[in-house]
């Protein structure tokens, strides 16, 4: 499986100076490919190369290399937009949004990432240093600093292209890496039902809540930080919008890597698979008040989906992704359904048997049901489901996610978490 590994760049100021060039030009001339491939309607790699490959090797002075990666670069930009749009991601057509994505040729950022294969750049990946092309010519010797285990990793795995990134004055190389993945487990004892959540980021089917009242508590204080910015619009405000920008994005995706890595080693260390709820489409779906959005947008599920997924594919364990219809609404006891059952955010209450339990735990027993079920059934079960528009009814996790976004969460951060 390919894993992307990210080191951070230590370049002096000159050698800095010659990667900002170097990414500057190989822009501007993605964006001029980009408005020929979009005048003559020839967005296929070979075809536009014919077009615009002498014109920027000569006008911007890069090598035959850069100047193909530039091609490839704008060639895949109008790939993604072009499933973007099938995919229904920017509105349907002829609508205000499909036109304006549809209507212009795609313009790249100054300092938008470039892909360098190894003719372009070289790794001395124990005297962590690199040797990267660049307009200005070859720079030696740029160091860059790495874990243990991302050093290793690199030297065992590193294979194919590198991208030169630079994020707020910062510079990264994100290497590819082909690491290999542990024979999955075909016979698992049973499966470790997952249920995700706001106030309650991961509930467990063995009743381990991982919340996220704190988390959810900061998340405001920054919204509302961000709001008194964007309305004050000075200079320095600006600076700040800036400096903060990415604070909450890694936050997130640092939480998505622990709760990823803890569920992964309770499934394997049990012998047992995951079962996730597939929620493609859930924001099209759900309907709240406008107070409520940015609470139910603000977390990133399909990450931490994408996050077990992947390291459950290295570890051999099996992932299955359930229909998440109901899931809060049916007891795990006797199957019966009703809405009345889920009588608050933190619990449900049966109205047939009586059961009684925490209502993301009743639903991640679910869950794990019915990825059993689906398992023995022989049923696709070690990739996520292929992304696809789903109605939104009256029961498809809709009840759930909105009493999430309405409610306090019960339980502090779990450790690990």
């Amino acid at each position: 499986m390919k894993l992307v590994v990210g080191v951070k760049l230590l370049p002096t100021p000159v050698q800095a100076a010659a990667l900002e060039a170097t990414l500057r030009a190989c822009n501007e001339a993605a964006t001029w490919a980009s408005a020929i491939a979009f005048e003559k309607d020839v967005k296929r790699n070979f075809a536009l190369r014919e077009h615009a490959y002498g014109e920027v090797k000569a006008r911007w002075g890069l090598g035959a290399q850069a100047a193909q990666h530039v091609i490839k670069k704008t060639c895949d930009a109008y790939a993604v937009l072009k499933a973007n749009l099938r995919a229904g991601r920017l509105g349907r057509p002829g609508s205000k949004r499909y036109r304006q994505a549809t209507g212009k040729p795609i313009v790249f950022r100054p300092e938008g990432a470039q892909p360098y294969d190894d003719r372009m750049l070289s790794w001395q990946i124990t005297e962590r240093r690199v040797s990267v092309w660049t307009v200005a010519g070859r720079v030696k010797d740029v160091a860059f600093t790495a874990s243990p285990e991302q050093l290793a990793t690199l030297a065992l795995y590193r294979k194919g292209e590198s991208d030169l990134v630079c994020r707020d004055g910062m510079w990264f190389l994100m290497a590819t890496c082909e690491v290999p993945e542990e024979p999955l487990n075909t016979h698992p004892v049973d499966f470790l039902g997952i249920d995700l959540g706001i106030v309650n980021i991961a509930t467990t089917s063995d009743g381990e809540i991982m919340a996220g009242r704190e988390l959810n508590r900061v998340r405001v204080r920054e919204r509302t930080l961000r709001t008194k910015l964007q309305k004050k619009n000075t200079p320095s405000a600006k600076r700040r919008l800036r400096k903060r920008r990415r604070k909450e994005a890694r936050r997130a995706n640092d939480i998505n890597h622990k709760i990823a890595k803890h569920v992964v080693a309770e499934a394997e260390r049990t012998g047992r698979g995951i079962a996730l709820e597939d929620l493609t489409g859930i924001r099209e779906r759900v309907r709240l008040r406008k107070p409520q959005r940015a609470t139910l947008h603000s977390w990133a599920f399909a990450q931490l989906g994408s996050f077990i997924a992947y390291k459950a594919r290295r570890a051999g364990v099996p992932v299955v992704h359930v229909d998440p219809a109901y899931t809060s609404r049916t007891c795990a006891e006797c199957g019966h359904i009703d809405r009345a059952n889920r009588v608050s955010q933190a619990w449900f209450a049966c109205r047939n048997c009586g059961f009684v339990d925490h209502a993301d735990r009743n639903s991640s027993r679910n869950i794990r049901a019915r990825a059993w079920e689906l398992w023995r059934r022989g049923a696709e079960s070690t990739a996520p489901a292929p992304p696809r528009q789903q109605q939104g009814g009256a029961g498809r996790k809709r009840s759930i996610t909105a009493s999430d976004a309405r409610c306090a969460s019960p339980a502090p951060l779990a450790p690990g978490s």
